[in-house]
């Protein structure tokens, strides 16, 4: 199983962002952080990396669910989506595999809870 669901996309870096934080909203999910890898490389390090965004997704209603079976379940939310610029100019948007990450946990609560959440990022996916 792959820890991770991508698809590669033509265009514009930002307006790539706007389509996922989109397609994010469309299934219910709220973007909570957004790090932008390409400015902090350079002021921390002063290298030069390609645009590189982390968007921290949550789905409220699901982390609630996830939070009550496994109170430390929070070490692995939000679900991460990246977008980065690719060296051919195209575009990659990544979504964690929450199925991947779950695997990790004893708690078979979890599991209808983060096959839910995976369909949803796997629809967000698709959509671009």
């Amino acid at each position: 199983m792959t820890y991770y669901f991508n698809k590669t996309v033509k265009g514009n870096f930002n307006d790539a962002i706007e389509k996922v934080t989109e397609a994010l909203k469309k299934e219910g999910f709220g973007i909570l952080t957004e790090i932008d890898i390409k400015a902090t490389l350079k002021k921390k390090l002063d290298v030069n990396f390609n645009d590189y965004k982390i968007l921290g997704a949550c789905h409220p209603t699901y982390a609630h669910k996830a939070l009550l079976a496994e109170n430390k379940i929070g070490t692995m939310l939000p679900c991460n989506v990246i977008v980065q610029k690719l060296d051919s100019g195209d575009i990659e948007v990544s979504a964690v595999n929450p199925m991947a990450s779950m695997q990790a946990v004893e708690n078979d609560d979890l599991k209808g809870i983060a096959e839910e959440i995976t369909n949803k990022l796997k629809s967000v996916i698709d959509t671009l």
